[in-house]
């Protein structure tokens, strides 16, 4: 494993390399004692996995290959992030998150707990790109929430606690709580009583 910064690991971590910890950002690059990563107990990171510095993870977390997060993010425990997923600087995730494959998830995003995002799942968070203007601004998604496969959240968009975004939907607007959105632009629609979860 090769450590920039200082690192902590918890207890019965497993490693296949190569894995990296706390690479340095760019306001890090010449420094040596920074911040590195943070890792709870019972990690799993799997081959290809990079983590950046200042980054926080709670326990029983695990990736699958070449996972990219990058710095000043925040995780919670029991999360799962799937293989060549890409989690940029400065969001948040909360506990027993289930990210799958290739997901996207820009810089200032929000993700509350008990989330799932299917493979493939694109965030945004820049409405006039490549202006970053007005503002990067992620999507919060809040508490249960599910994300279906190839869909695109635009930024600043919230979906709600309970809500589902069907596969290869764009979501243009707020999707509210217990409710689903659905095609390009979606449209909401009621929650399909077999997808309701406990938030």
């Amino acid at each position: 494993m090769t450590h920039y910064g200082i690192n902590s690991i918890g207890k019965y971590a497993q490693f296949f390399e190569p894995v990296i910890l706390g690479f340095p950002s760019r306001e890090r690059i010449g420094q040596t004692d920074f911040p590195g990563t943070i890792i709870g107990d019972n990690a799993i990171l799997r081959s290809g996995t990079v983590i950046y510095c200042d980054v926080v993870i709670g326990d029983n977390f695990q990736t699958g290959h070449n996972v990219l997060i990058r710095e000043k993010t925040k995780i919670g425990s029991d999360v799962a992030i799937g293989t060549s997923t890409v989690i940029e600087g400065f969001c948040s995730i909360g506990n027993g998150v289930r990210i799958q494959s290739m997901v996207f998830i820009p810089t200032h995003t929000q993700i509350r707990n008990g989330v799932f995002i299917g493979p493939n799942a694109i965030l945004t968070n820049d409405r006039y790109p490549p202006s970053g203007k007005p503002e990067l601004k992620g999507p919060v998604i809040e508490d249960s929430a599910v994300i279906g496969a190839n869909s695109t959240i635009l930024p600043g968009i919230r979906i709600g606690s309970g809500a589902a975004v069907a596969a290869g939907a764009v979501v243009t607007r707020d999707v509210p709580a217990g409710k689903m959105a659905i095609g390009a632009p979606a449209r909401i629609r009621d929650l399909p009583e077999q997808m309701r979860r406990e938030s």
